[in-house]
């Protein structure tokens, strides 16, 4: 299951032109490479300057000698990437990479739908194993989406069967060379610690992981999407914002399922399982008129407003 980087392309079909978002890293530049080299004249590339570490004017530089060499257009977006209280640095600086690479193929190049990223299938299995360790239910464990839309562009992870090693050497036998981010090797973050230490324990203990691994996510983002179906149509039926009386006629997982998807596509909100859990509880317990729901979730509240629950 696992792909070269010739044989990941050949399956990947974007829009033209399309843009590459370009880190400067090794997986990235693999990416805007051979992209450039199948699509010549019709690949754009994104770099975002997040200025969280001494190394990123380098990033800037090496991206910007690569573009040029290969007359590729490239656009460079500054970001402030600094995480509010309660949110991971991660978290923030990835919130703040989508909304500037967004940004950024739309006001330079109008013409540009689709953004390719260069996720490949080491990251893939990394997400599946932080969220196993998170106790993730099915949208954790479905990983990273191949397609999806999102701020009126379609993105696409082309590399997600592609191994990192197979692009490492794919650049090099290119004679192409990568910057490398110091801060992958500071295993205080747990994916570098995954990445350091638990794949090449499975990589010999399970030789076929990253196929079996890639197989089972799958599995789960299909079912993932028969139940984003269910939750749309339960929500069309409550109405938005939701109905409690309705609401109160479902199962209770039904209703968790309908609350989260009403919460994350609405409200760009996705509550914990202890969250989750007492807005189900009060939920429950609304038997009168004059009772009260107020949950803090995320940046913001679920209340209850006469008959229906509303965010605030």
């Amino acid at each position: 299951m696992t792909q070269s980087l010739e044989q990941a392309l050949a399956g990947f079909s974007p829009g033209l032109p399309f843009a590459v978002a370009l880190s400067g890293g090794a997986d990235s530049s693999a990416l805007l490479l051979a992209c450039a080299q199948r699509w010549p004249g019709q690949v754009r590339a994104v770099h975002i300057h997040h200025g969280l570490q001494t190394a990123a004017d380098a990033f800037e530089a090496h991206c910007q000698s690569l573009c040029q060499a290969l007359q590729v257009p490239l656009a460079v977006r500054r970001v402030q990437a600094g995480h509010a209280p309660g949110q991971s640095p991660e978290d923030a600086a990835r919130i703040a990479r989508y909304v500037g690479l967004a940004e950024t193929v739309q006001s330079q190049w109008p013409e540009v739908q689709d953004v390719a990223l260069a996720q490949h299938a080491d990251d893939q299995i990394e997400t599946l194993l932080i969220a196993l360790s998170r106790g993730a239910g099915l949208p954790g464990l479905a990983c990273m989406p191949a397609r999806w839309q999102r701020m009126g562009l379609c993105w696409h992870r082309p590399l997600l069967l592609v191994p990192g090693s197979a692009l490492r050497q794919w650049l090099q036998s290119q004679g192409q060379t990568w910057t490398e981010d110091p801060s992958n090797t500071d295993e205080q973050f747990t994916r570098n610690r995954i990445r350091a230490r638990l794949l090449p324990v499975l990589a010999q203990t399970l030789p076929a992981f990253r196929d079996t691994f890639a197989r089972s996510a799958a599995h789960a983002a299909q079912a993932q999407e028969v139940l984003n179906e269910v939750a749309e149509q339960d929500l069309a039926r409550l109405g938005v914002p939701p109905a409690i009386a309705a609401l109160q006629q479902l199962s209770r997982a039904r209703q968790a399922l309908v609350l989260r998807h009403w919460l994350r596509s609405l409200h760009n909100c996705v509550p914990s399982a202890a969250q989750l859990h007492e807005l189900l509880d009060q939920l429950a317990a609304c038997t009168t008129r004059g009772h009260r729901i107020h949950l803090k979730i995320g940046t913001g509240h679920v209340l209850r407003h006469g008959a229906v629950l509303q965010w605030a």
